[in-house]
């Protein structure tokens, strides 16, 4: 029984579809169909229904999932421990401009809990990278917003966020307790800078062509709506200054929170951070 069936199996397991557990370990679905036939014969029990509603776990799948989770669990632990042994034991975090959230928070006091032998870097990035240096090669892994380009990249979701639009607190606009983007069509929003990912800039302008003061922080977007009466979007958790207010955009999509890393990377520190990142934004 190897590690890689394991993964395999979890995979089907956690998906119920081998289409998409196939998707997920970029590969193709014949292999591993005849990896999980492999494993079923060798366990010596049936673990999955497959019908063409999809598929089911059995018990004995069930069990097998369990003990899967935590064999890899381990496997993992024990690859962190050699590298922290080694002197290698370093990952280094890309963080779009949101060091407020508490799900980071929580996730850096599990992840230094779990690790406390691992160094962790952090670079945080403006908001003209929505992979906060990944394609570069300057991050290991990305706690960021979607949505934006994913060739090449493994992208989980971790939190969906309801936006709102950001407004200065004397906006006639600021008196609706919601809005919708017709109400804002013949306002200025703030605009990235030209080579800024364009599914990243179309989300964030709320799916159309806007005109409006370039930025590249979160901090300069608030100011480009204080000073200029700008408007644009901002998560429903964020609490602006005093001087602006949110009012929820009733027609878009939520902003989703998702960790990021480079499609093939099986460094296991990256794998660990995303198991704690699902407890920690969880809860």
């Amino acid at each position: 029984m190897e590690l890689r069936t394991l993964r395999y199996f979890v995979a089907v397991a956690e998906e119920l579809h081998f289409g998409r557990a196939a998707a997920r370990l970029h590969m193709s679905q014949p292999p591993l169909s005849r990896a999980i036939k492999r494993l079923e014969a060798d366990v010596g029990a049936v673990l999955l229904h497959r019908s063409a509603a999809g598929v089911t776990l059995t018990p004995a799948g069930a069990a097998l999932l369990d003990e899967a989770r935590a064999l890899l669990d381990q496997a993992d632990r024990v690859r962190v421990r050699v590298a922290a042994a080694a002197g290698a034991a370093t990952i280094t975090v890309g963080i779009l401009g949101d060091s407020t959230d508490r799900g980071a928070t929580r996730l850096a006091a599990a992840y230094r809990r779990r690790h406390p032998g691992v160094e962790v870097r952090v670079r945080e990035a403006d908001l003209t990278d929505p992979t906060c240096g990944l394609r570069a090669g300057l991050v290991d892994v990305a706690l960021t917003r979607g949505p934006f380009d994913e060739t090449g990249l493994t992208v989980r979701e971790l939190r969906a966020d309801p936006v709102g639009a950001v407004l200065r607190a004397d906006d006639p606009l600021a008196r609706r307790d919601r809005l919708e983007l017709a109400d804002l069509a013949d306002r200025r929003w703030f605009q990235f800078p030209g080579g800024t990912d364009p599914i990243w800039q179309s989300y964030w302008n709320g799916g159309e062509p806007r005109e409006g003061p370039v930025v590249r922080a979160v901090q300069e977007c608030l100011q480009a709506v204080l000073w200029n009466g700008t408007v644009g979007m901002t998560p429903l958790g964020h609490a602006p200054p005093g001087e602006l207010t949110v009012v929820p955009l009733i027609d878009m999509a939520p902003s989703r929170v998702v960790a990021a890393w480079n499609e093939g990377d099986a460094n296991p520190l990256i794998r660990s951070f995303f198991q704690i990142a699902t407890a920690a934004y969880r809860d």
